[in-house]
């Protein structure tokens, strides 16, 4: 186990680390999101950052439902180029200074289509904030000296499970046009065209987006309903991230696995819950959670934890020691620690490390192992062989901080 010597906090700092699950309209800065809605004359109900943290950003919330709704508040903020590209980049500026030398942040595009930006305009203005952060940073004389590895990142376009009217005006023409349509046929025909828009703009405009996810409302909305839109994606050698088992059970995460080609899983947390499965032809449930885990541990299915998220949106967890992470860890579960929504959960990836190694109980080997899987594990941008290279980099700057902190 771990010694909870003073010196942990800076090392896991310093450390390079990843965050494969974050949203990027979950992680704009509070100040800016006030700046950002005074000059757009868009309503906040407070216009103070204690005000926001007491009334949406909140400590805990009742259920996903009620975690959610900050983001119409967020959303509403990022409705231009510019002001998509200043949130990017000061999201990344965040993350680098924390020791983050590589994420994948995730966002709706077809949240901030509207009359003055196309979604290859949002693409484009979120990837020139997010490359002018890593710029600056790769710029500094240790990494060019190679003193420390590079930063990079990659985006993740997230479908939405469902939409109403007023969530953007892309989402309110589509379901105009369509009015005579079942709404999940047009929920389906939206990540139809959101992935053919970002099989553009990776092919055409050169833009690091390298794989596709599904979000929003998860009871009601199974993965099955967007199977199309991730059989194309799978067609087009992206790479494929579904939220499931977040609030819904392990039939969620088995349909994303099967039906939606799904390398990695967004939560996973009711992944054991054999309580929650509601198919009535499935007679031994327990025996289906078992051979469910077996095999994702086996076929290596890494599962994003979101530790701190979960609590705030499931209260009955309660305490952090009863998350389900400790079955998925004694499972021996392909897992990645991440933080979800920096600003909605008040949180950051050296706070989600922190957390679960205090809790979990990890031992040296058992943080690097599962600090050194977040690169492997990732849809990195570039070929294998330079993805290689760079996890080579990463591991040998590590171990190098182990040496300087007395940890090897």
């Amino acid at each position: 186990m771990i010694n909870s010597s003073n010196s942990i906090h800076d090392f896991l700092t310093d450390i390079p680390k990843t965050d494969l699950h974050v949203h990027l309209d979950g992680s704009l800065r509070v100040s800016t999101l006030i700046e950002l809605a005074k000059a757009g004359n868009i309503k906040l109900p407070s216009y103070t950052e204690s005000g926001l943290n007491e009334i949406v950003f909140k400590d805990q919330y009742k259920d996903l439902m009620d975690y959610l709704q900050g983001f119409s508040y967020t959303v509403s903020v990022m409705q231009n180029p510019e002001n998509l590209e200043q949130i990017a980049y000061e999201f990344a500026w965040d993350n680098f200074n924390e020791g983050v030398r590589y994420f994948e942040v995730r966002f709706a595009p077809q949240l901030h289509v509207n009359s003055h930006q196309s979604i290859e305009d949002v693409v484009t203005a979120v990837n020139k904030g997010l490359a002018k952060a890593k710029k600056e940073f790769n710029a500094k004389t240790t990494v060019l000296n190679e003193e420390e590895p590079p930063a990079n990142y990659a985006i993740i376009a997230c479908a939405m499970r469902a939409f109403f009217p007023g969530m953007s005006e892309y989402f309110n023409t589509m379901l105009e046009i369509h009015r005579f349509s079942k709404s999940k046929k047009i929920f389906s025909l939206a990540s139809v065209e959101l992935i053919g828009a970002m099989t553009k703009a990776r092919d055409e405009l050169g833009l690091p987006i390298v794989g596709l996810d599904i979000a929003g409302a998860e009871k009601g909305y199974p993965p099955e309903d967007h199977k199309e839109a991730f059989d194309i994606a799978h067609k087009n050698f992206f790479k494929k991230t579904v939220h499931a088992g977040e609030a819904y059970g392990p039939e969620s995460i088995f349909q994303a696995i099967t039906l939606l080609h799904a390398d990695r899983i967004g939560n996973g947390y009711y992944l054991f819950s054999y309580n929650k499965i509601k198919d009535e032809s499935i007679i031994d449930k327990e025996r289906y959670v078992n051979s469910l885990a077996q095999y994702i541990a086996d076929r290596r299915i890494t599962i994003e934890v979101c530790l701190t998220s979960n609590l705030q949106t499931n209260p009955e967890i309660g305490e952090i020691s009863r998350h389900e992470f400790r079955k998925m860890k004694d499972a021996r579960l392909s897992t990645t620690i991440c933080t979800d929504n920096r600003t909605v959960s008040k949180t950051n990836i050296t706070k989600e490390i922190e957390l679960a190694v205090a809790t979990f109980h990890f031992t040296e080997t058992e943080l690097k192992n599962s600090i050194i899987y977040g690169f492997k594990r990732s849809f990195f941008p570039g070929t294998y062989k330079e993805k290689r290279i760079y996890v080579r980099k990463i591991i040998n700057y590590y171990e190098k901080l182990q040496k300087k902190y007395g940890r090897i």
